[in-house]
């Protein structure tokens, strides 16, 4: 049966190193959600990714999200796709040592159910999709498949 990780909100995900991709239409969003026009946004919270194509989010120098305020997201109702993703569509071996999502077996229609919910998105990868991505390098950027 498939396994799906209930967020527990417990902000480990925005505390580890790595880039978080953002999109236009994400920055579009969070920048609306702070009242900011979009370049205020990207000069406040961007940078351009490692390998130059696109914008990431910035991190602060103990590698915690820009975004992140005490214990809570600045911008959760709206926060980019990669974050609501995890750990559900990506993860990296390893991540339930500071992860507190809840894992669970469902049915395959309830996964599809809750993934959409908890994700966002329209159609939903087989399972067995999920990426596990080694846990980065202080520093470094998890890569891309």
């Amino acid at each position: 049966m498939p396994v799906f990780y209930d967020c527990q909100r417990c902000t480990a995900c925005c505390r580890w190193p790595g880039e978080v991709r953002v999109t236009a239409a994400e920055i579009r969003r969070m920048a609306g959600y702070l009242g900011l026009t979009e370049d205020e946004f990207i000069q406040r919270h961007t940078r351009v990714r490692e390998n130059r194509r696109g914008l990431a989010l910035m991190e602060r120098p103990n590698f915690e999200c820009v975004l992140l305020e005490g214990d809570d997201c600045a911008v959760q109702p709206v926060k980019p796709q990669q974050c609501r993703d995890f750990p559900n569509l990506w993860r990296f071996p390893g991540f339930e040592q500071s992860c507190r999502a809840v894992p669970r077996e469902v049915s395959k229609t309830d996964y599809a159910r809750l993934l959409r919910r908890a994700t966002g998105r329209r159609s939903i990868p087989p399972q067995g999709g999920t990426q596990d991505r080694p846990k980065p390098e202080r520093g470094r950027s998890v890569p891309e498949t």
